[in-house]
């Protein structure tokens, strides 16, 4: 199997280094306009030559390529699978896919946390949602100025709605489409930015869910948590200590945890779900779902 990687930024990096350990890839080619020695590199992927001999193409650039570079792979070559990074768009945006296999990056669903608290609620009766996810820019990336960063830029892709759609998508993955949504998109904080750096609204699923969700680029304490009230339990799940607490009407607690989760450990179950064709990984139509939940809360907050 040969694999094309489209971007080589620090996400680029590391689908190929996760891809590099599958005994069934043959070799990782690299349209980027670095100079990287010892690997077979394209600046531009219209020069990228037998586009057709990819069997798997990533898709790894920043956001406000995405689009582009999806046009262009759908008219050039078909039955591939190709994995786009996310968000699908900075916006949303038409474009029908008939001729290849899309799915987007949205990691979180292979959290192990996360599935398992998919299969507790598999039975259970969903009230109400709780979400927050918030962290402070410039800690965000080591040795990198945030101000230099594609967060910081909207004309990029940038923004805290963008950027932490996994909330979005998870969501949607657990409890059905957001369908009635009241938002607020803001610049808030005193951050050298251009884009979003506060997004929260209240919404209800298309299963009824009464959804909170607020995310930040603000918080100087890092948070990532969900809390799910069903009929008969209440579940908090903490992204940072790896945690799911179980809690009945009785009081009785159950507590899982995960503090094995290796560093590409979902990176690398997302692309063994695309390659063996499971029903994890976030379709293009699911991907479309995320895009028109982000449109409207743009829409609201011109």
């Amino acid at each position: 199997m040969k694999v094309l990687i489209i971007g080589y930024g620090s996400i680029g990096k590391r689908h190929e280094e996760v891809l590099s350990t599958f005994l069934q890839i043959e070799s990782i080619h690299i349209v980027t306009k670095q100079i990287l020695e010892h690997k077979i590199t394209f600046p531009t992927l219209d020069s990228v030559e037998k586009l057709e001999s990819y069997d798997y193409i990533v898709i790894a650039s920043e956001t406000y390529k995405h689009f582009e570079q999806l046009a262009y792979l759908e008219s050039n070559v078909s039955q591939k699978l190709i994995l786009c990074e996310k968000p699908l768009f900075e916006t949303d945006k038409t474009l029908d896919i008939s001729h290849n296999s899309v799915f987007l990056g949205y990691v979180l669903r292979f959290h192990p946390l996360v599935q398992k608290l998919k299969t507790l609620l598999y039975n259970e009766k969903v009230m109400s949602v709780n979400v927050y996810c918030g962290q402070y820019l410039p800690t965000w990336r080591k040795d990198t100025d945030y101000r230099s960063s594609y967060s910081a830029k909207k004309t990029e892709g940038g923004g805290v709605l963008l950027d932490l759609s996994h909330e979005i998508d998870y969501v949607q993955w657990l409890c059905g489409n957001m369908v009635e949504i009241q938002s607020y998109q803001l610049k808030i904080s005193d951050l050298e930015i251009d884009s979003d750096d506060i997004v929260t609204l209240i919404a209800k699923t298309q299963k009824g869910v009464v959804v909170s969700l607020s995310m930040d680029y603000i918080s100087k304490i890092t948070r990532r948590h969900m809390v799910v009230h069903t009929l008969e339990h209440t579940y908090e799940l903490d992204f940072i200590n790896h945690s799911l607490i179980q809690k009945n009407k009785e009081g009785l607690e159950q507590r899982y945890e995960c503090n094995s989760l290796e560093r590409n450990s979902m990176f690398k179950e997302m692309h063994k779900s695309i390659l063996c064709n499971d029903s994890t990984a976030c379709t293009y139509l699911e991907a479309q779902d995320v895009m028109k939940t982000i449109a409207i809360i743009q829409e609201q907050n011109r």
